[in-house]
């Protein structure tokens, strides 16, 4: 009688030595092995498209395409992937954004030695796993959504628009990001004046604050 095979996983965090640090407490694991590593969201992506994965795990805040964004991507065009969000900030929008694209899971980088190998079996058996203060912001946030009679809010900004605010907000301008993109200067710059617009915000660094509050880049 054979065992199961070990669990597919796609680590990515833009630093190496993270990475490397969770591969070691992944792959001394019997049930799980890392099968991919991505130093940013882009990667990642690209990396499901050529390996077959079973687990994500995403930073949140990575260059490029962040966690965020890699995960709503991932959910959309691998929904039988599982996603689990590291991130090193107890952040509640960070926390019920990464819920809202898709995300079973959210751990620590901080106890991360400690929670991650529960996480991902939690995830991979199709349960959610939240941190103790992760709960608690679940329930508050609940509870006063269910007196105020409130729905959870729909995206003020486009996936492609909030491409645009973290790239500019990262200090590239608009033929690098055009070149990244693989989109003309002027479509770039009718994109930062339609988010300008939308968010009623008059420049670089006001979009900056924003892209900083909105979890798509660190403070």
């Amino acid at each position: 009688m054979t065992s199961a095979a070990p669990a597919r996983i796609l680590l990515a965090d833009d630093h190496a030595l993270v990475r490397s640090g969770l591969r070691m407490i992944i792959d001394a694991e019997p049930d799980l092995t890392v099968v991919a590593e991505a130093a940013n969201g882009h990667e990642a992506v690209q990396q499901l498209a050529d390996t077959a994965v079973d687990l994500a795990i995403l930073d949140i805040a990575m260059p490029r395409m962040t966690g965020i964004q890699a995960a709503r991507e991932i959910n959309r065009d691998h929904p039988d992937v599982r996603i689990l969000m590291l991130s090193m900030y107890d952040n509640e929008q960070y926390f019920f954004e990464s819920l809202r694209v898709g995300a079973s899971g959210y751990v620590l980088k901080s106890v991360a030695d400690r929670d991650l190998l529960e996480a991902c079996r939690a995830t991979l058996n199709g349960r959610s796993y939240l941190y103790p203060g992760a709960v608690n912001s679940l329930i508050r946030d609940w509870l006063q959504r269910a007196r105020h009679g409130d729905p959870l809010p729909p995206n003020v900004l486009t996936p492609r628009e909030e491409e645009i605010v973290k790239l500019v907000a990262e200090g590239h301008s608009s033929k690098e990001i055009a070149a990244d993109l693989v989109i003309s200067i002027k479509t770039v710059d009718r994109h930062r004046a339609n988010v300008l617009q939308k968010l009623g915000l008059r420049d670089r660094l006001a979009l900056t604050r924003f892209a900083i509050r909105a979890g798509l880049i660190e403070p």
